[in-house]
């Protein structure tokens, strides 16, 4: 499993803690994989359990113990892992990232088929609100408002919504506010969903809702540019996943647009405001204080150095590529290979 870069000890102590809860918890909740049909109940428990830093269902069940409660946590915690990890499924695809590698293994398509890695993303989905709708029945007001977390920052307008624009974005010149509607609701929507359904469990009030939901926001930004940023400098053996994606995609990231240190600053910054609300709310607060720490620097010992300037280079190639091949001028007049996306680039 990919770990953060080297932590506090305590910090770590705990994270690998709630790590091996929420692991014991998805054998726990999912299927067997011998369920009929046995090859869809595979490729959804192949998925799920490739490893992964669990971020999500980490930051909800630290979230439902910042005060004390009588509610478990757990089966939020797998829902808002599958319904991510559904999300990984269909991303990796080859109509969306076609990509090889994820979590260090073959990709869940790659390991089945496309159809079957379809139908178990699906599976994956309905699973977690099944999940929710079971486990805390008992508690019809809070299932409501779990429901309501994980299907609000899953939809059309907010994750999707933010694939979808990415999507469609992909080779063209992005302003600042249209790479933060992305990121917003591509990554950061669904790492809020994770603390505010955590945080429901502890009866919190409006205030302290608004304060955990500023958080979250914060957090996904700051997790967010950092992926972008490992993207581009990081090795994919070191990311366990195929790294210079978004330069092959001719994508606009924060690296690309604000520069390396440019996009450290932003990722502070977001940092900054997430302890802040953190700060604000007491309690048992000090691990996810610490946690949105160790996200800002995490993987800083992958960087390469030598390849500080690839996000910026690789990008402007693959746009005057494809700039030339609209003017029906070949790049090769230009510079011998003009192919796109080559790991040595």
């Amino acid at each position: 499993m990919p770990q953060l870069r080297t932590v506090q000890p305590a910090l770590k102590e705990k994270l690998t803690a709630f790590q091996k809860e929420i692991e014991r918890a998805i054998d726990q909740y999912m299927p067997t994989g011998d369920t009929r049909p046995v090859r869809l109940h595979a490729a959804m428990r192949y998925a799920v359990m490739a490893g992964g830093k669990r971020i999500r269902p980490v930051l909800l069940l630290a979230a439902s113990r910042i005060f004390p409660t009588k509610i478990d946590a757990k089966a939020a915690a797998v829902a808002i892992e599958c319904l991510h990890t559904y999300t990984l499924i269909h991303d990796d695809m080859p109509c969306l990232d076609d990509s090889d590698l994820r979590r260090g293994k073959p990709t869940c398509h790659k390991v089945y088929d496309e159809a079957t890695a379809l139908l178990a993303g699906d599976a994956l989905l309905t699973l977690a609100f099944e999940l929710i709708s079971k486990e805390y029945h008992n508690e019809p007001a809070l299932a409501n408002a779990l429901i309501a977390d994980l299907a609000t920052a899953s939809g059309s307008r907010r994750l999707i919504g933010g694939q979808m624009e990415d999507v469609e974005r992909a080779g063209q010149d992005l302003h600042a506010d249209t790479l933060s509607f992305i990121h917003e609701n591509k990554t950061a929507a669904l790492l809020t969903a994770a603390l505010s359904m955590g945080f429901r469990m502890t009866q919190p009030t409006a205030e302290q809702m608004k304060r955990i939901e500023q958080a979250g926001y914060h957090l996904g930004m700051t997790f967010q540019i950092v992926d972008d940023i490992l993207d581009a400098t990081a090795s994919a053996e070191s990311m366990g996943k195929p790294t210079g994606a978004d330069a092959d995609a001719c994508k606009t990231t924060y690296p690309a647009l604000y520069g390396l240190d440019g996009a450290r600053k932003e990722a502070s910054k977001h940092t900054a405001a997430a302890i802040e609300h953190l700060e604000a709310l007491g309690g048992d607060n000090d691990f996810l204080i610490g946690l949105a720490q160790e996200l800002e620097q995490r993987g800083s010992e992958k960087a390469r150095a030598p390849d500080i300037l690839r996000p910026h280079l690789k990008f402007i190639k693959t746009r005057l590529t494809l700039k030339l091949q609209k003017a029906y001028i070949q790049p090769s007049q230009f510079w011998p290979d003009s192919s796109v996306g080559r790991a040595e680039d």
